[in-house]
């Protein structure tokens, strides 16, 4: 009888820091490890200039680590080309960002197409259609698919973001301050619709400075003055 073996996390660092070149140089995010499971819902908390954007950058294969190893779904992501890395940041991490970044003058739909573009893969432009309207209903958008951003809420254009991450299967949903542009209410429904997303198996990590954001989370991680708490600092 074959055993059944258990998937790497989705997030694995050992050792993980990024230091500025000076002079003088600056260690933006000190050497530590952090681990987060399949299916994990955290937050990354801390005060403005912790670190947290510097997580998010390395987390989200924008930067590189100068130390350490940072695994992606089991895969080294330091062993990779630069061609490499962005394949799989297109293919395994969606973005979810503050400030929405959508096109104002295409329609939701059209939005979340172009992203499937961007990010690779083999679909076609019926495929990427029918993909497009698919996500769009999952975040409760199916009525609004060909509205443009300028005509939405901002709500609405938050989920038409949230929509675009989840366009390519992504393993890790990375959130930077997700809420910070919406009214209490607003952002009560994005939050309500990432818990549903996390309910499905989603892993998501959520960068905010909000305790009510990150009090929505099954674990919450702070850093500050670049440490990770609950790593082992190197």
């Amino acid at each position: 009888m074959t055993g059944h073996r258990t998937p790497p996390p989705v997030v694995e660092f050992t050792g993980v820091g990024l230091t500025y070149p000076g002079p003088p140089p600056v260690a933006a995010l000190r050497p530590g490890d952090l681990v987060v499971g399949r299916g994990e819902y955290v937050t990354i908390t801390g005060p403005s200039g912790s670190g947290k954007s510097t997580f998010l950058n390395v987390a989200g294969l924008l930067d590189r680590p100068t130390m350490g190893t940072y695994r992606l779904d089991g895969i080294d992501t330091g062993a990779l080309k630069e061609r490499d890395r962005t394949a799989l940041r297109g293919s395994r991490i969606g973005f979810v960002f503050q400030s929405f970044h959508l096109l104002p003058y295409r329609t939701a739909v059209e939005n979340v197409e172009l992203a499937m573009m961007y990010q690779g893969g083999r679909r076609g432009r019926a495929e990427r259609a029918a993909r497009a309207r698919e996500v769009l209903a999952r975040v409760g958008l199916g009525h609004r698919l060909h509205h443009t951003p300028t005509t939405l809420s901002g709500g609405e254009r938050q989920r038409v973001a949230i929509a675009r991450a989840l366009a390519a299967g992504p393993s890790l949903l990375l959130c930077d301050e997700p809420t910070g542009n919406l009214d209490t209410a607003t952002a009560d429904g994005v939050l309500a619709l990432l818990d549903g997303l996390h309910a499905e198996g989603m892993t998501i990590l959520v960068i905010t400075h909000d305790r009510a954001v990150a009090a929505r989370a099954g674990r919450g991680v702070a850093i500050r003055d670049g440490v990770i708490s609950g790593g082992v600092l190197r």
